[in-house]
């Protein structure tokens, strides 16, 4: 379920150079947020049919280096700031 006032969102401020985790082939894999994808469109490989209301997050993980597409609920934020 989304908090409240967050217009449906579950991880309102996700941005471009966050810290975040996620599982990986049962393992947690770490990166960097790259950008917030709010509209449909092709990127990292793949058609991604993201919205405003339903963003995704085009992220770059520190061990391969590749970018992948996530969905807010699969990403945790980690420690380290982004540098803003």
């Amino acid at each position: 379920m989304a908090e409240k006032g967050t217009g449906g969102r579950r991880h309102d401020g996700l941005r471009k150079g966050d810290r975040v985790a996620w599982s990986s082939h049962g393992k947690e894999t770490t990166g960097e947020v790259e950008k917030e994808i709010t509209s449909r469109e092709h990127t990292a490989g793949r058609d991604v049919a993201a919205s405003s209301e339903d963003p995704q997050y085009k992220v770059r993980s520190d061990k391969s280096g590749r970018s992948a597409v996530h969905r807010p609920d699969s990403l945790k934020r980690t420690r380290g700031k982004r540098n803003d």
